[in-house]
């Protein structure tokens, strides 16, 4: 069983998710939404930086996943969504965690069958992939998604010999 750390990163909210998983079979451990508060994007960034870093030392996860930056229409936004990114990375980073990053449409993908998924189909798939007694809060929900899209291709490319494997990855 490897723990993964999920992260769904936001300037304002931060959704994790931590699960234990074989690839096959997934058990959840802890999830939430950080509420970033602060004056100004540096001081946000260090709340994520030290709960991020919470979080590591708390669950001490071997790997995290986290999505990727989704520029649509505002750039300013996008930005703000990449420093959060960055600020969660150097956390796992600073404890030599592993970090594999998804593409939004890649996770619900993986989760839902569908790229396009609404926020409410990866909320009822992630309660029932983790057996859990009700639809965790969006964030919290998309955080568990990017976890258990990392256990899910994780495994699936450990089986593949090793030559496709270092193309695929």
């Amino acid at each position: 069983m490897v723990r993964i750390l999920g992260i769904d990163p936001g300037s304002l909210v931060t959704g994790y998710g931590v699960i234990d998983s074989d690839g096959r079979h997934s058990r959840h451990v802890a999830s939430g939404c950080l509420i970033i508060t602060g004056k100004g994007l540096a001081a946000r960034l260090d709340v994520i930086f030290r709960e991020v870093n919470a979080l590591i030392e708390s669950h001490r996860p071997s790997e995290m996943a986290i999505e990727q930056v989704f520029v649509a229409r505002n750039a300013a936004s996008a930005l703000k969504l990449g420093h959060a990114r960055g600020a969660a990375i150097c956390a796992a980073v600073s404890h030599r965690v592993t970090v594999a990053e998804y593409s939004a449409r890649s996770v619900k993908q993986a989760i839902a069958g569908r790229g396009s998924a609404s926020k409410e189909q990866i909320q009822h798939m992630v309660r029932h992939l983790l057996a859990l007694t009700a639809d965790p809060r969006a964030d919290a929900a998309d955080a568990l998604a990017v976890a258990l899209c990392h256990a899910h291709t994780s495994s699936t490319l450990a089986r593949l010999p090793s030559p496709l494997r270092g193309r695929l990855a």
